[in-house]
């Protein structure tokens, strides 16, 4: 399974709805990711450009995407963004990988 890191911005009509009536939105992603196969591991409320950010893992992008879509489709949020994340091991596969790959690549002007 893949993680990912979801950040959101909520509209200005949800975040009246969440003032006038304060709602769990950690169960509530929670529970949909849950049904699509994956699973949150953290939902946090952060200051900033952001209203939230999320620590997903999911089997495939695929799923992923299917969940950035349920949450876009719904409205709730006014932006955000995705980004697959990898693990250290990962990310040293592919640092293997690009210094063998390094020989066979040619540089601008040369």
């Amino acid at each position: 399974m893949s993680f990912y890191l979801f950040r959101g911005r909520y509209s200005t009509d949800s975040l009246r709805a969440l003032v006038d009536e304060p709602q769990d939105r950690e169960a509530a992603a929670g529970a949909m990711i849950e049904n699509m196969g994956g699973k949150l591991h953290h939902l946090f409320f952060c200051f900033g450009e952001d209203d939230v950010v999320a620590l997903i893992e999911a089997p495939d992008d695929s799923t992923m995407a299917a969940c950035a879509l349920v949450v876009g489709a719904s409205g709730m949020m006014s932006g955000g963004s995705t980004t697959k994340l990898m693990t250290s091991k990962d990310a040293m596969k592919a640092m293997e990988a690009a210094g063998k790959g390094r020989a066979n690549y040619q540089t601008v002007g040369s």
